[in-house]
């Protein structure tokens, strides 16, 4: 088993538009992949502490969430079926602007 974690800067000059639009795209999201969770920014700031605590001058991710998968093989299966989908179509059709992510990162991790 693998956990997929999506990490997104969104805009944020429009990121209540985009808070609205998430709850559109959640549950079609949850019906299509096994969904952990999907987390969005609470509006408070974030703690950056280690030796090198670099903060990026797009920020933190303000959206950030995981997929449960077997193996990157049905990852990506999965993930390419997801997007194609007619419901994920119709959802996305409604993005208040799909060319505002900042910056999106996908990370793979194993259980420990």
């Amino acid at each position: 088993m693998i956990h997929e974690i999506r990490d997104y800067h969104y805009r944020r000059d429009i990121f209540d538009a985009y808070r609205a639009w998430a709850e559109k795209a959640v549950p079609v999201l949850r019906e299509k992949m096994d969904l952990a969770g999907f987390w969005i920014d609470a509006g408070i700031e974030p703690e950056i502490t280690g030796a090198d605590p670099f903060v990026s001058p797009i920020g933190e991710a303000n959206v950030t969430w995981i997929i449960r998968w077997p193996d990157m093989a049905a990852r990506n299966r999965g993930f390419k079926a997801a997007l194609e989908s007619d419901e994920w179509k119709a959802v996305w059709s409604e993005h208040p602007d799909p060319n505002g992510y900042l910056r999106m990162s996908a990370r793979f991790m194993e259980t420990m």
